[in-house]
């Protein structure tokens, strides 16, 4: 747990939501933890046909707040254990590549190079 699946560029204008279903394509997780900002009726209803828990805080402005497992939800500090490692390349945390395909190479040595250590 923790470490990544699958990595994908988002476009710097975007959100994170809009990656989510494709980054969830071709893997079968039993659960999906989430910060508030993927908290989406769409996404929601897409993870309930898949039948993968979300483990997904409520939004404050969500009017009926949706339930969550926050025993599960304290894992996902492993996740961000693994941006903050991997930030600590200097080529990724400064964005040095101008081509988002060179930047993304970067990422997926500096993960292999986390993985192994």
């Amino acid at each position: 747990m923790g470490n990544p699946v699958e990595l994908m560029l988002s476009p710097g204008q975007t959100n994170d939501l809009i990656c989510a279903e494709p980054l969830l394509a071709d893997s079968d997780p039993a659960a999906l933890i989430g910060d508030k900002a993927y908290d989406a009726d769409a996404l929601i209803d897409i993870l309930a046909k898949r039948q993968i828990t979300p483990v997904i805080p409520s939004h404050p402005r969500r009017a009926t707040p949706l339930p969550c497992d926050f025993a599960l939800y304290c894992e996902r500090n492993l996740v961000e254990r693994f941006f903050n490692k991997l930030k600590h390349f200097r080529a990724i945390a400064t964005r040095y590549d101008k081509l988002a395909r060179n930047f993304l190479a970067g990422v997926h040595l500096a993960s292999a190079i986390i993985l192994l250590n």
